[in-house]
């Protein structure tokens, strides 16, 4: 089994290798490689899209990699295998992102990516470090994981569903935020789980077990 960690110059890529290849490792799950080639995403058994900093310049350095979206797109839309975006890699998989200007996403599940605004005025933004997770529903990359389990996160715009059946979990950061999203066979986590200890092991692990 191969999983492709997608490599276009905007994510964390060391420490998502590390965390991918330790669970691969441990649990028998096949290989990881990162790759920015397109025929190797594209015949891969799993797809992960990391992402870092503002959703515009993920987006356009994503497109500026002449044939791997649509490497992407093949690999996760028709040929149904199990795909985990993660930060912005998740959050291009909106409609729409609203950070600096508006900008297209995926549109693979329905919302907008908006500024986070606390309802309590001492929380600043970016909401960033350990917060509690809490489980919206169950899923089979969520397995052995609790609300109240600690995730890391650093970020100032979140996921806002359309359809709450599509929110997984959540945090409370002055008001719920999006940690966790799902539809068919893609996921993604706000939250990094390559630095979310325990927890982040465990979503690693199941999201390379899950078989849809």
């Amino acid at each position: 089994m191969l999983t492709a960690i997608v490599d276009y110059e905007s994510g964390n890529l060391h420490s998502a290798q590390k965390a991918f290849e330790r669970v691969a490792r441990e649990t028998g799950a096949g290989t990881v490689a990162i790759t920015s080639d397109p025929d190797t995403i594209r015949r891969a058994d799993r797809v992960v899209l990391p992402g870092d900093g503002a959703y515009p310049a993920c987006h356009r350095a994503l497109f500026d990699h002449r044939g791997v979206f649509e490497a992407i797109e093949e690999a996760v839309v028709a040929g149904g295998r199990p795909f985990l975006g993660i930060c912005i890699g998740m959050q291009m998989m909106a409609s729409r992102g609203h950070e600096y200007e508006e900008t297209p996403g995926f549109d693979w599940i329905g919302g907008e990516v908006v500024r986070i605004e606390p309802a309590e005025a001492h929380l600043k933004v970016p909401h960033m470090g350990w917060n509690d997770l809490v489980l919206d529903a169950a899923h089979p990359v969520l397995d052995g994981i609790a609300t109240g389990d600690h995730a890391y996160f650093v970020h100032s715009y979140q996921f806002r569903v359309a359809d709450p059946a599509h929110r997984l979990a959540h945090c409370d950061y002055g008001g719920p935020v999006t940690a966790i999203v799902g539809r068919g066979t893609m996921v993604g986590t706000q939250f990094h789980p390559e630095k979310s200890q325990a927890t982040g092991l465990r979503l690693i692990a199941n999201f390379l077990g899950w078989a849809p």
